[in-house]
């Protein structure tokens, strides 16, 4: 691993790129760093590329008579589970670490109400096996459970994120068209997620995986304070100029099997694949 000392930030560089994405092409223009800097500090500029890809969906299936209901206020998906790259947790953590000491202590309360309830809830000590991330289908029951043990996010504030900006990948993606209501409880209701054609918190995963024994490369975002106090720096073990870096991640976004055509999270919960 590279001192981080050694990663900084410098004047940015226009790159252009084509993806192929199904039986499509998207075509992007970002701005990244003419000097060394790793994955995680390119992660704006991924995460302003998945809001535009959003967006673009979201509009194409507003024509077709499908708009999403996805509001500010509504915070029911913010009681699952959210997927969190290693990548992302070491840019939140950096993010807490900035934080006045009394706005970290009201966090952290936050953090440990949510823990100490899906403990009571008997929801912990299934996310602390960690032989239910081996397949789909424990995933998915276990997200149930975590849905089912009504926790709000430690970020939600008034029903709305806190952390908007720089909120997960999977928050991003996880877009619905069907009444808000439904969301109440997606494990009964017909939630209808929409088609994204490419995933790119995906990418972020399968590259975390390239770093962790046995794991998934993305973890619950409840542990997330308690993952930040290892210190860990996983976006230096991919580094270089930001072209290199973001065509580390564009090669990593092309391996992945292509879109089927169905929802994103056709199950109703986000879906760390």
């Amino acid at each position: 691993m590279s001192d981080s000392s050694e990663i900084s930030l410098s004047p940015p560089v226009e790159v252009s790129f084509a993806l192929r994405v199904g039986e499509g092409t998207l075509k992007a223009s970002v701005e990244v760093p003419v000097g060394k800097t790793s994955l995680t500090q390119i992660l704006p500029i991924l995460q302003n590329l998945d809001t535009e890809i959003v967006g673009k969906v979201g509009q194409e299936a507003a024509a077709a008579g499908h708009s999403i209901s996805c509001r500010a206020g509504c915070g029911a998906c913010c009681r699952q589970m959210v997927p969190l790259s290693i990548f992302e947790a070491e840019a939140l953590g950096e993010w807490f670490s900035a934080l006045p000491e009394a706005t970290q202590a009201k966090v952290e309360e936050r953090f440990h109400n949510a823990l100490v309830a899906l403990h009571e809830a008997g929801v912990l000590q299934q996310l602390i096996q960690q032989n239910w991330m081996s397949d789909m289908g424990s995933v998915l029951q276990v997200s149930v459970d975590y849905f089912h043990a009504k926790v709000a996010c430690p970020f939600l504030e008034d029903e709305s994120c806190s952390i908007h900006p720089i909120r997960p990948l999977s928050c991003r993606e996880y877009i619905v068209t069907s009444p808000p209501e439904l969301c109440q409880d997606p494990s009964v209701n017909d939630v209808a997620g929409v088609h994204l054609p490419v995933k790119l918190s995906a990418a972020l995963y399968r590259l975390g995986q390239q770093l962790e024994h046995e794991g998934r490369g993305w973890f619950p975002m409840i542990f997330l304070l308690a993952w930040a106090k290892k210190g860990l720096h996983p976006g230096e073990y991919f580094s270089g100029t930001g072209q290199e870096v973001l065509r580390i991640f564009i090669d990593q976004l092309a391996t992945l099997p292509p879109a089927d055509g169905v929802a994103t999270h056709s199950t109703g919960f986000m879906q760390a694949t």
